[in-house]
């Protein structure tokens, strides 16, 4: 008997009941995420889903996320970020800055995942670590920035390399070319680093502006770990050695070679003078990793300091007149003649973080943090919150650091740019200096326009760089 082909293999009942429970089930698991969703439709902060907590908003936004950030913590000062596998905590309000960062300090390490993410990159160095290596590292870099003879070779670099950037702008300004301000402040304050913490002159402030392996290296590296905070398979892409990963290694190559190079340097030029007699003072290893942080905030606040000045033109008339003053003036106290300068002549025309949680605690204002999350204080944020700053706390409003024409500090737990407690940064002072000796002679010297259809927005690192670069014009000023 010929079998009969067209018989089911299966009976058509179970067809229907297999079917059934499969709708069943996808009608179950909408229904859980209808009403997780639907009993978050009072909540102010970031929507969760199942599993993944809020990572799509956040990466959704990723690109954005300081100003997705502002928007949250205008209204709620503390933003609670669940992740796959751990739950980040954004704090705005200054009295939650001093707990995190001082009153409960032990409870918030750097912590095994952050130092996961950056070792890389940081490796054991004090911006990485916690306990004991973190204090001999810090109390040895304590002493080194205490030293006034640091601080007086200091001045003389900062000074000298203000003078290299303000030359190439002059030349630019008679050749009537584009400048491209951050890359030249990321060259001026990485050769002063440099100069300062290894003696050595490595020159990327040339007129002739040489390649910048190590800077593009920095910059590339910079972004793929930053980026590893919210990208759930990096450790995977590490291990294959494929995509943002892979690049990642080939950029960290360039700049341990470099870095590695200068210490390598340095201990030759030690072992010298201590053949010779010579008793200068040594430079201590721990500053190599400094070239690497200490460049790049600095630059990139002297890059948007610019860029704010020249669109608010009443600041920029203001500092030049206020700059041209206390020149006219410190003329007079020390009686010499100032040299005319004639703005057509070239010749005489020459004149600048998140923390680990150990244990389960509650910050001032009753936001519960569980130990494994972690912690962020914003400053982006911070800068721009009402609470902080009142109702101007968007304007660029210089003044408002001045009370009866002095400056006037504000608390570092709520002007956080630098750190607080116990971790307050120790270049703070050289930073400063470097910062207002460049940008006095830049703002008395020069006026700067931006290239037509330049876009300026930020990019996502642990610095907040420039995403283009900052393409200028350069005028003179007399």
């Amino acid at each position: 008997m010929e079998e009969d082909k067209n018989l089911p293999l299966v009976s058509s009942n179970s067809d229907g009941y297999s079917l059934g429970m499969v709708l069943l089930l996808a009608c179950m698991v909408l229904s859980w995420i209808f009403i997780h969703r639907w009993n978050q439709r009072h909540k102010k902060g970031p929507k969760t889903w199942p599993f993944v907590g809020a990572a799509i908003e956040q990466f959704m936004n990723y690109n954005r996320m300081h100003d997705w950030l502002v928007k949250y913590l205008s209204e709620l000062r503390t933003v609670v970020v669940p992740m796959p596998f751990t739950t980040y905590t954004y704090i705005a309000d200054p009295a939650n800055v001093e707990h995190v960062l001082k009153n409960n300090f032990a409870n918030y390490p750097k912590g095994g995942t952050y130092h996961s993410y950056m070792e890389v990159l940081l490796g054991d160095g004090i911006f990485n670590v916690d306990g004991e290596l973190w204090r001999k590292q810090r109390k040895t870099a304590s002493f080194e920035f205490a030293s006034r003879n640091l601080r007086d070779f200091s001045t003389v670099v900062f000074r000298e390399y203000s003078l290299k950037l303000s030359s190439i702008l002059s030349q630019a300004s008679f050749n009537n070319q584009e400048v491209e301000m951050q890359e030249l402040l990321m060259r001026m304050t990485l050769d002063s680093i440099c100069k300062v913490g290894f003696g050595a002159e490595i020159g990327t402030l040339a007129p002739s502006l040489p390649d910048n392996r190590f800077a593009r290296a920095f910059d590339t590296a910079n972004i793929i770990v930053t980026l590893r905070f919210i990208d759930p398979l990096w450790k995977m892409k590490k291990f294959l050695n494929v995509g943002s990963e892979a690049l990642l290694d080939k950029s960290i190559k360039i700049v341990d070679d470099f870095t590695y190079s200068m210490i390598r340097k340095r201990k030759a030029e030690i072992e010298e003078e201590r053949g010779t007699g010579k008793n200068n003072k040594m430079k201590h290893d721990i500053l190599s990793r400094f070239i690497e942080l200490g460049r790049d905030t600095t630059a990139t606040t002297l890059s948007w300091a610019i860029y704010m000045v020249m669109t608010h033109s009443h600041v920029a008339e203001k500092l030049y007149s206020e700059l041209k003053s206390f020149e006219e003036d410190r003329a007079k106290e020390e009686n010499v003649k100032l040299l005319q300068m004639n703005t057509e002549d070239p010749e005489s025309f020459i004149p600048q973080d998140p923390k680990g949680i150990l244990e389960d605690d509650v910050l001032p204002d009753g936001t519960k943090v569980k130990a494994g999350g972690m912690v962020t204080y914003v400053p982006y944020s911070m800068g721009r919150m009402e609470y902080n700053w009142g109702p101007d706390a968007a304007s660029f409003k210089p003044e408002r650091w001045l009370k009866d024409g002095f400056f006037q500090n504000a608390s570092p737990f709520k002007f956080t740019a630098f750190q607080a407690g116990p971790r307050i940064c120790l270049g703070k002072d050289s930073a400063y200096l470097q910062m207002k000796m460049a940008l006095a002679l830049l703002c008395r010297f020069f006026s700067f326009s931006l290239v037509p259809n330049h876009s300026v927005e930020y990019r996502m690192m642990t610095t907040l760089s420039m995403a283009h670069g900052l393409k200028l014009r350069i005028a003179r000023k007399s």
